[in-house]
């Protein structure tokens, strides 16, 4: 282990002097693939490599040790501490600024916003997070992103892109799941921004920042002109009569400028030419009629796909305590799918097994608490919640079979169409039983080749979800 400093010695005749010179960083950086992670990277390659050591060792965690022998391991803290006080702010000041110029313990000490700005930094960096970890639970953030940055340049009060900021759009522009709308304005211009900072500090490094889809054309500042200007030149746009001199022959030019009758009748020739040639054409190979495009489809339960399914192994969940873990089968081919429902204050393990059911199946495959699961039970329930029994199919309902709604037929929607535009959630509020306990959409009937869908135990007037 190097020691922090050496002392080096140097002694005249009448006095002797001691001087201190540094030899070690104040921070080593260990890591298994540093350009794996493109913003750990870019902060690596901005940081003084006088102050920090990076070692990369195949599958080492990723960590930062500093000179008090003291261990980071956790990513955002090892980022925030790199550019904030391990290396006295250096990457706070000109021309970063990756706290927002907010980490010098007076702003601290003394102003509540400083404080507040990095509280948020840390907020959304773990949001970032969340995003790379599982970005279909975070199906609402670019809408509700677009409405908080309608008033703001960044996500903290900066001048310029903070670490939030970088990592949050790296973190946008690696999933797949979540797109932006025409409409998300905000969102765009702050990726832009930031990808464009982004890019100028990698400037000279081996740090490659991904490519911005869909990046928009710079448009081109446009020149004032206030009538005080000298010399200026404005471009005449060409004219008709010295397009189509084309030989550059010397014609007869009528008096003020204008075309000759001689020319005047030539051009009208050369139109009469090309609209018979236009007409011609057109009575040759006709244009088919184009159609109408059909009205949107409006939107019903036959949007989603319920189908018939069986449960046929069911478990507590190691560490949600409401949660069974289920393997239900709906008649793919791929086999039984596994689902995860909070049903365990309701319902024991032996209620579950071998238990008909219905399964709401184009929804998105999702983590619940690391269970990955990809569909819904449905159930019946009255207002509070505090009563709650599953929706069964009738005796002789075949596994795998689609719930149809009368008066209301159609082909369900794809699961991202489906998360993409809430239908479950538009739909949801008209899905409930009736008087009998028998589920139903508004006015039609949950049937199936057996007969009607029902309450297991006839609950009426229930929420059905």
């Amino acid at each position: 282990k190097p020691l922090p400093s050496a002392q080096l010695s140097s002694t005249s005749s009448s006095t002797a002097t001691t001087m201190t010179v540094s030899n070690a960083a104040l921070a080593t950086l260990s890591v298994a693939d540093l350009q794996k992670d493109t913003l750990v990277a870019l902060i690596a390659s901005v940081a003084s490599s006088l102050q920090l050591k990076i070692v990369e060792k195949k599958k080492a965690p990723l960590s930062l040790t500093l000179l008090s022998e003291e261990v980071l391991t956790e990513r955002n803290a090892i980022l925030r501490a790199i550019c904030g006080m391990v290396f006295h702010n250096a990457l706070d000041g000109a021309p970063y600024y990756l706290l927002g110029g907010h980490s010098a313990p007076s702003a601290v000490s003394q102003s509540p916003v400083a404080a507040l700005a990095l509280a948020g930094i840390s907020s959304w960096m773990s949001v970032a997070s969340k995003v790379r970890q599982d970005p279909s639970s975070e199906s609402d953030l670019v809408e509700q992103l677009n409405k908080y940055l309608q008033t703001r340049a960044f996500l903290v009060p900066s001048a310029s892109p903070t670490l939030a900021d970088y990592d949050l759009v790296l973190a946008l522009m690696a999933s797949k799941d979540i797109s932006l709308e025409s409409h998300h304005i905000h969102v765009r211009r702050w990726m832009e921004q930031c990808h464009a900072s982004m890019t100028a500090m990698a400037a000279g490094t081996k740090v490659s920042i991904p490519a911005l889809e869909g990046e928009i054309a710079p448009t081109p500042m446009p020149v004032f002109f206030y009538g005080t200007e000298e010399n200026v030149v404005l471009p005449k746009a060409p004219t008709a009569a010295a397009a189509g001199n084309k030989n550059n022959e010397s014609k007869p030019a009528a008096a003020g400028g204008g075309l000759s009758e001689e020319e005047k009748k030539a051009a009208a020739e050369k139109r009469a030419q090309k609209n018979a040639e236009k007409a011609a054409k057109k009575k040759k190979n006709p244009q088919p009629k184009q159609k109408q495009q059909a009205p949107a489809r409006e939107l019903d339960v036959s949007a989603l796909d319920i189908r018939v399914g069986k449960i046929l192994k069911a478990w507590h969940h190691d560490e949600a305590e409401k949660l069974f873990c289920e393997d239900v089968d709906v008649g793919e081919e791929s086999g039984p799918r596994k689902i995860a429902s909070g049903l365990r204050p309701f319902y024991k393990t032996e209620d579950l097994t071998g238990r008909h059911v219905l399964v709401l199946c184009n929804l998105k495959a999702r983590n619940l608490v690391g269970f990955p699961s990809h569909g819904m039970v449905m159930c019946a329930s009255n207002d509070d919640h505090t009563k709650v029994e599953f929706v069964v199919p009738p005796e002789g309902a075949k596994i795998g079979e689609r719930i149809n709604f009368e008066g209301f037929e159609g082909e369900p929607e794809p699961e991202n169409k489906v998360a993409k535009k809430k239908m479950f959630e538009k739909i949801a509020p008209d899905l409930k039983t009736n008087e009998a306990g028998v589920v139903v959409w508004k006015t039609g009937t949950a049937m199936t080749s057996a007969g009607p869908v029902k309450a297991l135990n006839g609950m009426p007037n229930a929420h059905v979800s």
